[in-house]
């Protein structure tokens, strides 16, 4: 027989998905395509809503991405990704390759560069999303912090880890380049005026 507490342990415990029982939740209309939910480690989560200053900064970072960005690949503005059999995380941008793209079932499963602008979910950008494109081994991923001004730049994914191996912040004064897109210069300052 078990115990109260083992009872009680598996009553509070989440039930995870996997990407396929995400995807056959929205087909049947268990969850709506207009909810704002995404998948994150087998667990559905509710994604904050978005400020105007968090709109102004996915609009200006939507313009100088796609400028910059290589003729092979595409801009995606809040649309999913597919990734590690377990998330499908809505990035605010990423960076993907055409061939992905075009090549995948549901959601490209890898980008070359992921940007979350974040205000009320800084923490959970930088902690629980950044395991999540660390583990799908995405190069670079950008957190976008609205209130602090600056831009952290994580690289060097450990996809065993689940996190990123360096971190650089780029405050207001400075211009970031990106390694995913070369020929991107973009002075943090131009994202915050």
């Amino acid at each position: 027989m078990r115990s109260l507490d083992a009872l009680e342990t598996s009553l509070v415990a989440p039930r995870r998905f996997t990407l396929e029982e995400y995807h056959r939740l929205l087909h049947v209309g268990v969850l709506g395509e207009d909810e704002h939910v995404e998948l994150l480690e087998g667990l559905i989560v509710d994604m904050a809503p978005q400020g105007r200053p968090h709109a102004l900064v996915i609009s200006r970072l939507t313009e100088l991405l796609m400028a910059a960005r290589r003729p092979d690949c595409r801009v995606r503005v809040q649309l999913p990704l597919s990734l590690c059999g377990d998330s499908e995380p809505e990035p605010d941008l990423a960076i993907v390759t055409r061939e992905d793209e075009e090549r995948a079932q549901e959601h490209p499963r890898i980008a070359l560069l992921v940007v979350e602008v974040a205000a009320e979910s800084l923490r959970t950008d930088r902690l629980l999303k950044g395991r999540v494109y660390a583990r799908a081994g995405i190069p670079e991923y950008w957190v976008v912090d609205v209130e602090g001004r600056a831009v952290e730049v994580y690289t060097g994914p450990d996809a065993i880890q689940g996190r990123y191996l360096a971190l650089r912040t780029f405050g207001a004064g400075e211009s970031l380049r990106s390694q995913a897109l070369p020929g991107l210069v973009l002075p943090v300052a131009e994202l915050f005026a």
